[in-house]
């Protein structure tokens, strides 16, 4: 049981760390699938945003307080929802993506992320590699925690099992203590009779 619980504990951290990486990493990651996207396609957007303008909010994002977060949430859902385009669904589903917040929601970001990848000649290379990078996190953090509900459903039961066989246990052991205390009561009523039987033949020897 204790093994379950450490395998589910630590899950849980391998999703908040694969998402929260330092943003060194996560802009070299960027950088690579950036170079590999130019040789194939580069979109000519301009004032499309750079990496820094979608990642410096989901920095605030990860280490802000709860105020903080609702605010980055609801400014990315209604960017996209008032004007959607690739760079305003690339925003919210990034934000869909990072754990660590009330709204994450890594399938929702999952969906977006695809449908977007799908439309990728209107996207920046920069942007391409954004998606590309989440959604293999956010893919990973959906297997690892839906294996983390696994072992706690596989937890559960265990623990259901064995308070179930322990009570069995203890309704045996109550159940013989009941006839204990009833083969006690008959011996005691025999011995009982015998004294009064030995009692009265003394009595009439006398």
């Amino acid at each position: 049981m204790h093994k379950s619980l450490l395998t589910v504990r630590t899950i849980t951290s391998l999703v908040g760390i694969g998402l929260l990486a330092g943003c060194t990493q996560t802009r070299n990651w960027i950088d690579r699938s950036a170079a590999d996207n130019d040789r194939d396609v580069q979109p000519v957007i301009l004032g499309a945003p750079t990496a820094d303008d979608y990642l410096l909010d989901l920095e605030r994002l990860a280490i802000g307080d709860p105020a903080t977060q609702v605010e980055i949430f609801t400014d990315a859902e209604s960017r996209a929802t008032l004007t959607p385009n690739p760079s305003t669904t690339l925003k919210f589903a990034l934000v869909l993506a990072t754990p660590g917040h009330a709204e994450s929601d890594p399938q929702r970001a999952q969906s977006l992320l695809r449908e977007l990848l799908a439309q990728s000649p209107l996207m920046t290379s920069i942007e391409i590699a954004l998606a590309q990078v989440y959604l293999a996190a956010v893919e990973d953090r959906i297997v690892l925690e839906s294996e983390a509900r696994r072992l706690r459903r596989s937890n559960a039961r265990q623990q259901q099992t064995e308070e179930r066989a322990l009570n069995q246990r203890l309704a045996a052991v109550e159940a013989e203590n009941r006839k204990l205390r009833g083969e006690l009561a008959d011996a005691e009523e025999k011995l009982d009779a015998i004294t009064s039987i030995e009692r009265s033949l003394r009595e009439q020897e006398q």
